[in-house]
């Protein structure tokens, strides 16, 4: 079984910071292109960042230049670090991997529980 856990959200004043993780675990061989995502309430889904096995990264144009995803591949680890922090941050943010279980086998869709994020003063 895997698993996909958020941790590091929290509250925040505007202009702050705070570090996402998200961490895998589990029985597998292989992870693909990470995702955060975030919802805020009453508003669609939103892709914030991806980044590939091999490190290439995109961000949505709102968090350029603010946002930075790196991963870990020797902690299964992906974070998102995330600064100057505006209120309309505020948002649940979840991370979506593909996980390879075998060698052999697909890879299968994997979501975390999501972490909540509120930059407010």
């Amino acid at each position: 079984q895997v698993q996909l856990v958020e941790s590091g959200g929290g509250l925040v004043q505007p202009g702050g910071s705070l570090r996402l993780s998200c961490a895998t675990s589990g029985s597998f061989v292989s992870i693909g292109t990470v995702v955060w995502y975030r919802q805020a309430p009453g508003k669609q889904r939103e892709l914030v960042a991806t980044i590939t096995s091999g490190g290439s990264t995109n961000y949505v144009d709102s968090v350029k230049g603010r946002f930075t995803i790196s991963r870990d591949n020797a902690k299964n680890t992906v974070y998102l670090q995330m600064n100057s922090l505006k209120p309309e941050d505020t948002a649940v943010y979840s991370c979506y991997a593909p996980v390879k279980l075998h060698i052999n086998s697909a890879y299968i869709q994997s979501w975390g529980q999501g972490t909540q994020v509120t930059v407010s003063s």
